[in-house]
């Protein structure tokens, strides 16, 4: 068997990837984003060797439809391409080919003292500890017999499409924004120091790997990039429709929960109590608890004369993609307050759309701040941690009329009606925080008047503000034995016509002719039938 580096590399990463791609050898449908690195890569190895105009040939027939993500990334290949060119010098091979007995492989570029390796990424550094040129150099020595002195690779830098200050919505300057720091960015040659224990360490892990029975799953941040994720994560059925059975209810793994009071009853002291906590905080108020926080405000950056802003929503976002990628220890994720949120989600659909308020637009505005809101909080509801906290302060500055007529105080978050609405179909609890002295606690009490409820089928109305007598609830409703439907699947179910033959046709009331009917067959001898007993008569008194 011949072995190449990329195989070893892929063993490295995961036992389960590599049994997938080299074993079973799997074919996965071709990637869609237009970022994808093995189609980038592919093409900045071919802008290298033939030009930029066949690099973005190649990189457009790799898709099925160019969307304006591919044209900004074919810019940043028009752009990029030149100066790596610039940096390798002339006279040399391309892809020359190793085709050992054992090993396989192709290098880059090559000249008569010196091996180059082409890496197009956004960190450089992490291909110092690489085997890679060790191992070219090595098998690139003993198939010709010429002495390679330097090894070097070629770092070309992946430039973000997330500009910092720029919104994505205003397309000239978002374009313009990459383009410039496409244009700062600087390909650069990383020098390696020949190892021959690298080359040790390649045949060793080769040896490891051939003598592998098992090909366990090895759970990194890498699995968020891998081809393989959804096949890894839910079998090689996940395309298939769920049985048709009705499944066992388990308990809850998972806990989200929103929670409103008054300021000053304990709401952030109480969040503080859960497992790993990461408060994610808009208004400062984090003197008194200990756990790690994020705070999410509006940020100003002088340029000379030049002040530019980012948006606190903008930082909200940013905050989310970081927690997504799940490289972290938290278990409990905390937002601190709900609706300073929702006013900064506003502010920054007044910058996007133009406006001051919603009214200058309401035909749209309106909605389209409400779904840029509820999307976003979806992907919060929808992070994979322990547990989801959301916090909001209480309004009671809000009457209620009852169908009475009688005006009486609503109790509900300091929030919009409709987005509250919501926000409390995302969480399983939605409670209430009430102070009384030094007495706190977490109620559950829901009416025309007070705002709450859940999906849990709460016993105790009320329960102290305390952590451990929370998870009660949760193993309360674990507790409950799963209620099944009694319906009978519908082919066991009785056909109209059975119920027809079962059920007795009721006797209809007889009528007049009826009656009429009957007294003349008693009359031709039948059996008579009992009268019904005289009703008493009832008399009325005239006024």
């Amino acid at each position: 068997m011949q072995w190449s580096y990329s195989r070893i590399d892929t063993a490295s990463q995961c036992h389960y990837k590599y049994y997938l791609r080299y074993i079973q050898k799997l074919e996965v449908l071709p990637p869609d984003d237009a970022g994808n690195a093995l189609i980038l890569g592919k093409a900045m190895h071919t802008g290298l060797q033939f030009g930029v105009e066949a690099a973005i040939k190649e990189y457009y027939a790799a898709y099925p439809i160019i969307t304006d993500e591919h044209v900004i990334e074919a810019m940043k290949l028009e752009i990029l391409i030149p100066k790596a060119r610039a940096l390798l010098p002339d006279g040399g091979e391309f892809e020359f080919k190793i085709n050992a007995q054992d090993v396989i492989g192709y290098i880059d570029y090559v000249t008569d003292d010196a091996i180059y390796d082409f890496k197009y990424t956004s960190d450089g550094l992490r291909y110092k500890e690489s085997m890679q040129l060790h191992l070219y150099k090595n098998y690139y020595d003993g198939i010709t017999g010429n002495k390679i002195n330097n090894l070097y690779y070629l770092i070309i830098p992946k430039i973000k499409n997330k500009i910092k200050n720029i919104n994505a919505s205003d397309s000239a300057k978002y374009i313009n924004g990459i383009y410039d720091e496409a244009q700062k960015a600087e390909p650069m040659l990383m020098p390696i120091a020949y190892d021959p224990n690298y080359v040790i360490e390649f045949f060793l892990r080769i040896k490891r790997i051939s003598e592998l029975q098992e090909y366990e799953k090895q759970k990194t941040y890498l699995c968020n990039y891998c081809e393989y994720k959804k096949y890894c994560q839910e079998g090689e059925n996940y395309m298939i429709l769920p049985k048709n059975e009705r499944r066992e209810i388990e308990g809850a793994a998972n806990h989200s929960l929103w929670i409103y009071g008054a300021p000053f009853t304990g709401k952030t002291t109480f969040a503080n109590e859960f497992p790993d906590p990461l408060m994610i905080n808009t208004d400062g108020n984090t003197k008194f608890v200990d756990a790690p926080v994020i705070r999410i405000k509006d940020e100003l950056e002088k340029e000379g004369r030049i002040t530019k802003k980012t948006f606190a929503w903008a930082n909200f976002k940013d905050t989310i993609d970081l927690l997504e990628s799940k490289e972290n220890t938290f278990k409990t994720i905390v937002i601190d307050l709900l609706e300073d949120l929702y006013e900064q989600c506003r502010l920054f659909m007044y910058d996007k759309l133009n406006i001051t308020h919603e009214s200058d637009d309401s035909f749209k505005a309106w909605d389209k701040v409400t779904t840029e809101f509820l999307s976003t909080i979806k992907r919060v509801m929808a992070l994979d941690y322990e547990n989801i906290v959301l916090i909001s302060h209480e309004d009671t500055t809000k009457d209620i009329t009852k169908k009475s007529g009688d005006k009486i105080t609503a109790i509900k978050p300091n929030l919009r009606d409709k987005v509250a609405t919501k926000v409390a179909g995302m969480v399983d609890i939605v409670a209430r925080i009430i102070a009384e002295g030094d007495e706190h606690t977490m109620s559950f009490k829901t009416s025309e008047v007070i705002f709450g409820g859940g999906r849990l089928n709460i016993t105790n109305s009320e329960i102290p503000l305390e952590y451990s007598e929370f998870l009660k609830v949760y193993d309360d409703k674990q507790e409950e034995a799963p209620k099944k439907s009694t319906r009978k699947p519908i082919e066991q179910q009785e056909k109209p016509e059975q119920l027809e033959q079962k059920a007795p046709n009721p006797e209809p009331a007889p009528t007049q002719r009826a009656r009429k009917r009957r007294e003349q067959e008693l009359e031709e001898g039948e059996l008579p039938i009992p009268a019904p007993e005289p009703q008493p008569r009832v008399r009325i008194r005239k006024r």
